[in-house]
């Protein structure tokens, strides 16, 4: 696994980044990034929680991750694990492709100082997806940046 480091300056405070990081309506904007047919999640951020990333898969069915909130402290740190994907809308926990990054972490800390906050993103990620991810996570960054300082 490749551990992956991206980061933010935001002029919001925590709470604002947070919510827009995180909240249904806005978490679908910035991940847009992502997928442009559209991403979203099931589930909730709370500490052991099962929270499932889907969008469209391009063959007319839903695809994305499965994932466990192992820590959440509000507006600080969020830390992901991930269990499986979903293909064609079934969950694969046991296939070559699903076990090369089940137990990979995605973590996100949020760091305020004078009214800006830092987000940091932590991935591991196999080598596959890591040009994938390092076009996309700063672009999604962006977007993030952009939503929470209207909100702020």
């Amino acid at each position: 696994m490749e551990k992956l480091k991206f980061e933010v300056d935001i002029n919001a405070p925590a709470g604002t980044v947070w919510a827009t990081m995180l909240d249904d309506a806005t978490y679908r904007e910035w991940t847009s990034a992502f997928s442009e047919t559209g991403s979203f999640y099931e589930g909730d951020w709370n500490a052991g929680s099962e929270i499932r990333f889907l969008g469209p898969d391009g063959e007319g069915s839903v695809g994305g991750m499965i994932a466990t909130v192992e820590e959440c402290r509000p507006n600080e740190f969020v830390s992901l694990r991930y269990l499986g994907q979903i293909v064609r809308g079934v969950d694969d926990t046991t296939s070559d492709a699903a076990q090369e990054f089940i137990g990979a972490h995605e973590n996100y800390s949020f760091t305020e100082a004078d009214g800006v906050t830092k987000v940091e993103v932590e991935v591991e990620s196999v080598e596959d997806w890591a040009a994938m991810l390092n076009e996309t996570w700063p672009v999604a960054l962006a977007k993030l940046k952009d939503l929470a300082e209207a909100r702020a």
